[in-house]
């Protein structure tokens, strides 16, 4: 498929420490040839990444996205390949192409007039390559898990299931944002609002929004709409562990009545590098927790993990808190 590398044995060799008498989750993977082979494939889950940031530079967000894929990688491929990780579960099938589309986004002059709506073209462009991928991924019978990159990148992956499903996908999101800013041009900001105006997303929740950082406008759009909704990080924080798990349990109940993604966003988890990190949010274990129920749920679609941005010596740290969320979702259920 033109815009994607697919991956092998050998692209993953360099990533996995090997030890002996122990075998490595990215030593059991599978890989395929051709997309044509995933339908043959006994894999429920099909890994990929996307290495960009373009779109959260296109938001004034921090950059750092880009690196998210290769930590993420640098992990998971060496977590231990037993009973409970499952990798013969996977598919790892590799990478968004974004090395062309993050060289031109470097090179637009800044003080281009027109530098975000350069931007947004690149955007727009990577859309249609995530969308393409997602479309095959779910039309094979298998679920997505897509790592890495701005939360653009949900439009794509939403265009992609409505493509594959022939109708509008609910989402449940994990967020401190809601992502539904003005459709001027293409960004992290408003992936959801360009899936809600060409009508290929369902009902919408946000889960754990910051107050302090949504537009007002944005309130107001949400309340007077049928199909979204959101729940408040500081109404949240109050509550006990248990409440926020059974608060979390009735978002999901209503996403999940039919075909739904979920979609986590790492600005959401506190002191998580990420795009728009920051110092309160949810503890990573109880958003681990999120991600094992929602797994759990039959008419899930999709996960799409975005915005954690690991800046110097933050690699390991990240890349295993990612590796983490992946086996989650991907665990052999019980």
């Amino acid at each position: 498929m033109e815009g994607f590398k697919l991956y092998n044995h050998k692209s993953i060799a360099h990533f996995i420490s090997g030890r002996e008498g122990e075998i490595k989750f990215g030593e059991k993977v599978s890989f395929i040839k051709d997309f044509n082979e995933l339908e043959d494939s006994k894999a429920r889950y099909v890994l990929f990444g996307i290495p960009e940031d373009i779109g959260i530079r296109g938001n004034l967000g921090k950059p750092g996205a880009s690196k998210a894929w290769d930590a993420c990688l640098k992990s998971l491929l060496n977590v231990q390949a037993n009973q409970y990780t499952n990798p013969e579960n996977v598919i790892l099938l590799g990478e968004v192409d974004c090395k062309e589309f993050m060289f031109k986004a470097a090179n637009i002059d800044l003080e281009d007039p027109n530098y975000f709506e350069k931007l947004g073209e690149l955007v727009s462009k990577l859309d249609t390559i995530v969308s393409n991928v997602v479309e095959r991924i779910i039309s094979a019978g298998k679920i997505p898990v897509i790592l890495g990159g701005g939360h653009n990148n949900a439009y794509g992956a939403i265009k992609g299931a409505f493509k594959a499903l022939n109708k509008p996908v609910n989402i449940l999101n994990i967020d401190a944002h809601t992502d539904l800013r003005k459709t001027d041009y293409r960004h992290s900001g408003n992936a959801f609002s360009f899936a809600r105006k060409e009508n290929i997303l369902g009902k919408y929740r946000v889960f754990g929004l910051h107050q302090n950082y949504t537009p007002d406008y944005i309130f107001k759009k949400i309340i007077q709409s049928q199909n979204d909704h959101f729940r408040l990080f500081e109404h949240l924080t109050l509550k006990s562990s248990e409440s926020i798990i059974k608060a979390f349990q009735e978002e999901l109940d209503f996403t999940a009545q039919e075909d739904f993604g979920l979609e986590l966003d790492c600005d959401v988890i506190k002191d998580f590098p990420s795009s728009a990190q920051s110092p309160t949010g949810f503890p990573i274990n109880m958003v681990r927790n999120f991600i094992k129920i929602a797994s759990e749920e039959k008419n899930i679609r999709y996960l799409h993990i975005c915005e954690a941005a690991p800046q110097e010596n933050q690699n390991f740290d990240v890349g295993k808190a990612l590796s983490y969320f992946v086996i989650d979702f991907m665990q052999q259920k019980e």
